[in-house]
């Protein structure tokens, strides 16, 4: 896979004080509800919503600046910071990755004239850091509503010159217009990774519905599936492609013959997805399937998904499927890694029983209710798994071998 993320780390999100998460091509996390998984997940939608929307929209459509920050404690924390390690741009390398930086502070004002309501202002500090050519590296630093620029050679920087930018205007939806020698084309890939991420949960009510054929986007997947039957009529243009995923369907769905497309009402401009099953004298649409049915062709179809973005999460992935398509799925996320990279959110051993001690990472919360992630190192898994007589690492979890205490609470 071209390029990935390597590395998050988080401070004073939510439940997410502070939290490194290492991530490889597929990360699943484990843990009881109000471990932090969903907490995760949410940090690369803010940072989508940024490019799109801009940093201070980003924040409000969440509540504001308290409703994001670290939960626990006695007052909310006048800082938050996300950190970002990968290997997207031309010259980046493990031991020389990609970086991108934002703290978002908070500082009260006085009170307002009535005396009774506090404000407070935010500000922001970003920074892009990578490599240019052979020994030699570009770092931007954004602080108020300054953009610098600094080459970076044997651990000396030089500044190479400085801009305007608005107080809390991101970098990440600015930046891509310098030039490409100022470092405009870097950050623009970083932008596009990081604007393409994807936060996937199928809405089974919106993805029963058919399709127009006029006016549809059938070449993407929406998030929430609400475009499933055109994208899988995009899907059945590939013969090889719909052939595999047809197969899948069928070993987990031991009635279905075949999935086929028919016209709604005898209107040519709307199709819905019908299912051919065996001993039934009718097709049988999406509208009547079950819901661990449209779930699974939801999954197959991202599974499937020829032009992925460059990173999915993907919610509760096991929710609505029977334990006995766990197995594909898994095995068709590996396939799927090569193409982009995958970080799922999981309650359920069946599924990690399955998993790679590289792919695993537990969650868990301390007293003050800040989430510990990873619980354990991928070293102490193996050492664990070791000690265990190889034993599958769902049934170490799920009898707290490996941590995650399955009676926590929501936070």
């Amino acid at each position: 896979m071209p390029g990935r993320l390597l590395e998050l780390h988080v401070e004073n999100f939510r439940s997410l004080r502070d939290v490194t998460v290492p991530l490889g091509p597929l990360t699943v996390l484990v843990g009881p509800n109000g471990a932090g998984k969903s907490n995760v997940l949410e940090v690369f939608d803010l940072l989508a919503d940024i490019i799109r929307t801009d940093l201070q929209p980003a924040l409000d459509t969440r509540g504001g600046f308290d409703e994001v920050a670290f939960w626990g404690g006695n007052k909310p924390p006048t800082s938050m910071r996300i950190h970002l390690k990968a290997t997207w741009t031309t010259n980046s390398t493990l031991n020389a990755p990609d970086e991108y930086g934002l703290t978002i502070r908070r500082r009260s004002l006085p009170a307002n004239r009535d005396g009774k309501r506090l404000t407070y202002a935010l500000s922001r500090e970003e920074s892009f850091a990578f490599k240019r050519r052979q020994g030699r590296g570009r770092r931007i630093k954004i602080t108020g509503e300054e953009a610098r620029i600094l080459d970076v050679r044997a651990g000396e920087s030089k500044d190479s010159g400085s801009f305007g930018i608005r107080r809390l205007s991101s970098g990440l939806s600015t930046l891509p217009r310098l030039g490409p020698s100022d470092g405009g084309d870097e950050v623009t890939r970083v932008a596009d990774r990081l604007s393409s991420f994807r936060v996937f949960d199928v809405d089974v009510a919106a993805a029963r519905q058919p399709t127009r054929l006029r006016g549809t986007d059938f070449a993407t997947l929406s998030p929430h599936a609400e475009n499933l039957a055109g994208f899988l009529i995009h899907l059945s243009g590939r013969e090889e492609t719909w052939n595999d995923l047809v197969a899948d369907a069928r070993t987990v769905l031991p009635h279905l013959e075949n999935i086929e497309f028919e016209e709604v009402g005898g209107s040519t401009d709307q199709l819905t997805v019908v299912l051919r099953e065996r001993g039934l004298r009718r097709l049988t649409p999406l509208a009547y399937a079950s819901y661990g049915t449209v779930r699974l062709l939801g999954l197959l179809a991202l599974l499937y998904d020829p032009n992925p973005p460059a990173f999915t999460c993907i919610e509760e992935i096991d929710h609505g499927l029977h334990p006995q398509a766990l197995e594909l799925v898994v095995q068709r996320l590996r396939e799927a890694a090569e193409r982009t990279q995958f970080i799922v959110a999981t309650h359920s051993p069946a599924l990690v029983n399955r998993l790679r001690p590289e792919e695993f990472v537990v969650c868990d919360r301390d007293e003050d209710g800040a989430s510990i992630i990873p619980a354990l190192t991928v070293d102490e898994v193996k050492e664990i798994v070791e000690e265990s007589g190889e034993q599958p690492l769902g049934e170490l979890w799920f009898s707290g071998v490996l941590g995650g205490d399955l009676t926590g609470g929501e936070l």
